[in-house]
């Protein structure tokens, strides 16, 4: 007995050593993330003053609201398109890098360098290029072409979409990368063994192990997709083109207006979604396992 007791006690340390190591995180969690989200859906059923009961009348007030409905559309839309474009050049570029090894380091450092550019000189790079009179439009127009108003039309969807790719493949790569290395090399023995070519070996092994990795990929990819309204806010201002209005443009607009009941209302709906979506895709990649 005195020996079991012996070989309990330190697990039992070690448990509350790292209790006392996670408190501070926990603390924090607590104090600047999970609590003021409690307050935020309380505001979304009060008044602005927080005194008087609303009800549902701030959700019907949101969702009836046109701006949050063409935000919504947008932010929709920009998901849709560039989420699935990442997944796809991040695993291609994952594969490449592996492909053109020892080469593949400056690939991989090229592509990883705009997680290291600050945001200002991002904006700065895409006003030399996108600008009316940018680089871009002198290279059209001395070829012969017409010029391309960028940031005033439909086309500064797609500026958006490029902006958010750039920014993002290397950071989806290397999670690419960990998800590759993690699939036994004994699989790849039995299906060369087995005959299997280039395609069939990726579609019953790399793919199939990949798939764990995926879902965290598609995750991270979704929450790193709210980052571009930096991008898109100091470049066009608070309203830009109706094609790039995101909820966080709308989210801005209402913070500044002071319009705290709608915000939060807003606010509620959007980690409803996002967390549904979030659990769904848990779900699926859970059931794939």
């Amino acid at each position: 007995m005195r020996q079991e007791r012996k070989r309990k006690q330190p697990y039992g340390r070690e448990g509350r050593v790292a209790a006392w190591f996670l408190l501070p995180s926990l603390a924090g969690t607590l104090l600047f993330f999970l609590l003021p989200f409690i307050d935020t859906v309380r505001r979304s059923f009060f008044s602005a003053k927080g005194t008087r009961f609303e009800g549902l009348s701030l959700y019907r007030s949101v969702l009836q609201n046109d701006a949050f409905q063409l935000a919504s559309a947008n932010t929709a839309k920009f998901i849709a398109v560039c989420i699935p474009l990442l997944l796809l050049a991040s695993l291609l570029a994952a594969f490449l890098m592996r492909a053109i090894r020892p080469a593949g380091r400056w690939f991989k450092t090229g592509l990883l360098l705009p997680m290291a550019v600050p945001v200002a000189s991002v904006v700065v790079v895409w006003k030399v290029l996108f600008h009316e009179k940018g680089l871009i439009n002198a290279f059209l127009l001395e070829n012969g072409f017409s010029a391309v108003d960028f940031m005033g039309t439909d086309a500064a969807f797609w500026v958006l979409i490029l902006t958010y790719l750039w920014k993002n493949i290397g950071y989806d790569m290397i999670l690419w990368l960990v998800g590759l290395d993690g699939i036994p090399h004994r699989q790849y023995e039995a299906a060369a063994v087995d005959g299997a070519g280039v395609w069939r070996t990726f579609l019953h092994v790399t793919l199939p192990g990949l798939m764990p990795t995926f879902g965290l990929v598609a995750i991270l990819s979704l929450l790193n997709s709210f980052k571009v309204f930096r991008e898109a806010y100091l470049v066009a201002g608070p309203y830009p083109h109706e094609s790039i209005y995101l909820l966080q443009h709308l989210f801005n607009n209402w913070f500044v207006n002071l319009d705290i009941g709608r915000l939060c209302a807003a606010a509620t709906i959007l980690c409803t979604v996002l967390l549904c979506i979030i659990l769904a895709i848990q779900r699926y990649f859970k059931e794939e396992d």
